[in-house]
């Protein structure tokens, strides 16, 4: 149906509903939903980011932002909504209107915080409609070199010698690089013990310089230093080999089976937003998410595109969503 076709049959609905009463309201109604969605979006849209300016959150946000934007003809901006680990910018987004115009980057840190703050309500299932995956990375488990293990193995073996007397670096409780850990431990049957700082930087300060050991690290931050020595590649998480450390084994072929930790981002909107919206933003996604200056883009940050439905991007969610959920129930409350 052409959008003239549509503006006629809003005109005829309007008309019934001052000749025909409550049958005529609905119809009119219902009309105004069929026009907004065929002409959807006729004005700029909001992806709202549960992080700071800057940081890779951010930056992904951006760049797929735009190239959806330009695909769909309207501009997508970012609005940055930090705090409480991303959950000011989750509650703001469950609680807008339901029309395709306020969305949310979804990262990993939503489906973990479900579990983690048990006094948050809002839970992805019921509050979010899935769009699509965006991009995903792995991460890297890092060792400084006079810690002298050279393999997934020998730190096992190690850490099960002298429990709790290994200790790895984390951005803060409750951060992937500490569920990371927390998951490696429990797959593995050690037990080592966190050393929380407040961010990234400190942690690859004193990992250098040997005041902590052992890390499980975003790529970017320590691919030079495990290039040039000074810090050694263990394994990487993912359930394949990380096309920027191919040499390096994944942790799950190393002996720990099963093992797969990967940071992602995706997109969603507030639960009840018209399939048709869905569908046609999922549809946008896709095809930025091929674009090759997009691919430059996420691979600047570390990241590769995720390509998926929005009903894979859901099953993928509640899947993620359940394995944290194991992970923080048997280490017990990292979060508050």
């Amino acid at each position: 149906m052409s959008t003239e076709q549509l503006c006629r049959l809003d005109l005829q609905c309007t008309r019934r509903a001052v000749l025909g009463g409550a049958a005529g309201l609905v119809a009119f109604a219902t009309s105004r939903t069929v026009l907004a969605q065929a002409t959807y979006p006729n004005k700029p849209i909001r992806l709202v980011v549960g992080f700071a300016a800057g940081g890779p959150s951010d930056i992904i946000g951006r760049v797929v932002g735009a190239k959806i934007g330009d695909i769909l003809g309207q501009q997508v901006y970012v609005e940055n909504r930090a705090g409480a680990s991303g959950n000011i910018a989750t509650e703001t987004v469950a609680r807008s209107d339901p029309d395709g115009y306020t969305l949310l980057l979804a990262p990993l840190s939503c489906a973990v915080n479900e579990s983690l703050f048990k006094n948050f309500r809002i839970k992805f299932s019921e509050s979010f409609a899935p769009i699509a995956p965006i991009a995903e990375t792995a991460v890297v488990l890092v060792v400084h070199p006079s810690l002298n293990v050279s393999s997934v193995q020998q730190l096992v073996t190690l850490a099960k010698s002298k429990p709790g007397e290994v200790f790895y670096a984390t951005a803060g409780k409750g951060t992937a690089t500490h569920l990371a850990a927390e998951l490696f431990d429990t797959s593995a049957g050690i037990k080592m013990t966190p050393v929380h700082y407040k961010g990234g930087g400190e942690t690859i300060k004193d990992l250098r310089s040997g005041e902590v050991k052992v890390m499980f690290s975003t790529i970017p931050p320590v691919l030079g230093f495990v290039r040039d020595g000074s810090l050694r590649g263990l394994a990487t998480s993912g359930p394949k080999r990380d096309r920027t450390l191919p040499e390096l084994p994944t942790i799950a072929e190393s002996g720990v089976p099963g093992y797969d930790v990967r940071l992602w981002f995706g997109l969603a909107a507030p639960a009840g937003t018209p399939p048709a919206i869905v569908s046609k933003l999922s549809a946008a996604t896709k095809q930025a998410l091929e674009n090759d200056e997009l691919k430059k883009a996420l691979d600047a940050q570390g990241y590769e595109p995720l390509f998926g439905t929005a009903e894979e991007f859901g099953a993928f969610y509640r899947r993620e969503a359940e394995k944290w959920a194991k992970v923080i129930e048997t280490v017990g409350s990292i979060g508050e």
